[in-house]
């Protein structure tokens, strides 16, 4: 199904949060200009975490979720599988620390952000643009787009 216009940054960000799953796996290959070794590939990820996937999980949070809430059974429990992943991935990535266990915990975060995002695309993402009013799916672009220039602009504040 085609991405509807008010979602559009919502999926460009699974494509860099695709990229991070892959590289998370045990047994990825190499991936030019990314690290390779597991140190690296946390520092990656914790970068990553930071710079983009909080923002991505906000704007779900706060905009897309509570204009989809309430519009059928199906499209509650998805947000709430949802959720339940955005929770994992707040508590492993601010956790992440060079440990015997690094390359297993990065491997299972790899493969839930993967399956989180194939559910969001494949799923969630086509049963609203079915189930909300363009009216809704207006206020939904709107709210993103500000959110994130108002991300650009604090970003370059802060430098």
């Amino acid at each position: 199904m085609k991405r509807h216009k008010s979602i559009i940054e919502l999926s460009r960000d699974h494509q860099k949060g695709l990229m991070l799953a892959q590289l998370l796996k045990k047994d990825a290959p190499p991936y030019k200009g990314l690290p390779t070794d597991v140190e690296g590939k946390m520092n990656y990820a914790i970068e990553t975490f930071q710079s983009h996937l909080i923002k991505h999980f906000e704007d779900e949070e706060k905009i897309l979720f509570p204009i989809s809430k309430g519009k059928s059974e199906e499209c509650d429990n998805l947000i709430s599988e949802l959720s339940d992943d955005h929770q994992f991935f707040y508590k492993n990535f601010s956790s992440l620390k060079p440990d015997a266990d690094l390359e297993d915990l990065l491997d299972n975060i790899g493969h839930r952000l993967e399956s989180h995002i194939r559910k969001e695309e494949r799923e969630f993402f086509n049963l609203i643009q079915n189930l909300l009013s363009e009216e809704d799916l207006k206020v939904i672009e709107n709210k993103i787009q500000k959110s994130r220039e108002d991300f650009q602009k604090s970003c370059k504040t802060k430098k």
